[in-house]
């Protein structure tokens, strides 16, 4: 698949901060990739770097097989998606839709047949005379986005666009986002701080941290299988565990005499950290063949899902269990048992 959108060892500095450090990231032909971090990671910093409103310090930014660092922002092909929409407040809909094509002198049949056809593909038809003001929130980011794709542009490029709806309503629009974004075959770049939009929306995720990237993968690929500890702790909710490596592929919980195998690769002694994902736990009676055991703290019940807080023994570290299959029947106060899966577990030195 050929690529619309490359970064190519991005350094971006402001002033003696470092916001982009040998950042390098492909998008691909109809692709949704999202740049996922904390604040301050960059990301946002490669998207106004893509789009044309900073200029890198070293580095290349292409589109196809094109270098646009010489380009002006109107001139690379690109469609921008704000955190706040920007829409035009005193031009309806259609009106709003129409302004690249109206700044490209488009004829108004032109204009008139594409309005009506990106008005179809966000499910907006008969909504075009109404001001900003009359619609909701998620009608307000559609409009922002099918403004975005009038002028047919290579690459899209969407900033947090979900940020400022509420819960229910950023599901329903992420939905959305993704269902037009599939239809349009457009290559996508969405900015994000929220796993759950990333996981949820993409074809792969870049996982950035300092400037840099940390990973990138399928959302299942950066979620079981995280390459660094800074992805297995940004991305969801993991059990870091204080344990000591007894030898190559053995550790014990700290306090425990007890070792069990990890099968990844990893410090050979000494203190570590061992990263688990809540699934990766499961609780089990006394009687069963438990690596460790423990006191029951908390029963989290969330409908499909129930999660088990157990205070280990006599490590005192706790422990989370997520277990979507099966109905966790357990007290609080309860004495249980607790089995790791470790094959995607990660061992690490770092705190």
């Amino acid at each position: 698949m050929n690529r619309s959108l490359a970064f190519l060892s991005v350094t971006k500095s402001f002033g003696k901060t470092l916001a982009l450090d040998h950042f390098s990231v492909e998008v691909a032909e109809g692709e949704l990739v999202s740049l996922l971090g904390p604040s301050g990671c960059g990301k946002s910093t490669a998207l106004r770097v893509a789009a044309g409103f900073e200029n890198p310090d070293s580095g290349d930014v292409m589109v196809g097989e094109s270098s646009v660092l010489g380009s002006p922002a109107n001139e690379r092909g690109m469609g921008l998606v704000f955190q706040n929409y920007s829409l035009f407040p005193h031009l309806n809909v259609r009106e709003n839709l129409e302004f690249g094509l109206r700044v490209r002198r488009s004829s108004a049949a032109v204009r008139r047949a594409r309005v009506t056809e990106l008005l179809e593909l966000v499910r907006l038809s008969g909504l075009d005379d109404r001001l900003p003001h009359q619609l909701s929130g998620g009608q307000q980011q559609r409009v922002a986005l099918a403004r975005a794709l009038a002028v047919e542009p290579r690459v899209l490029l969407l900033d947090e666009p979900l940020s400022a709806l509420d819960a229910t309503v950023r599901v329903e629009v992420r939905d959305e986002i993704r269902r037009i974004q599939r239809g349009s075959g457009i290559a996508t770049l969405f900015v994000t701080h929220d796993q759950d939009e990333a996981l949820a929306i993409s074809d792969r995720v870049c996982v950035m941290r300092s400037g840099r990237v940390e990973q990138v993968g399928t959302p299942r690929a950066v979620y079981r299988y995280p390459a660094t500890p800074f992805v297995a702790r940004f991305v969801g909710r993991v059990n870091d565990l204080a344990v000591v490596v007894r030898g190559v592929g053995i550790v014990a919980l700290r306090g425990s005499t007890s070792g069990f195998p990890v099968p990844q690769s990893g410090p050979s002694s000494g203190d570590a950290r061992l990263l688990l994902r809540p699934e990766d736990v499961r609780v089990v009676g006394l009687s069963d063949d438990a690596l460790a055991r423990g006191r029951v703290e908390a029963v989290h019940f969330g409908g499909a899902t129930t999660s088990v807080d157990v205070l280990l023994t006599p490590s005192n570290q706790t422990v989370r269990s997520t277990d979507a299959t099966r109905n966790v029947r357990c007290e609080v106060g309860e004495e249980v048992g607790v089995v790791f899966d470790t094959e995607r577990a990660l061992l690490t030195r770092e705190p």
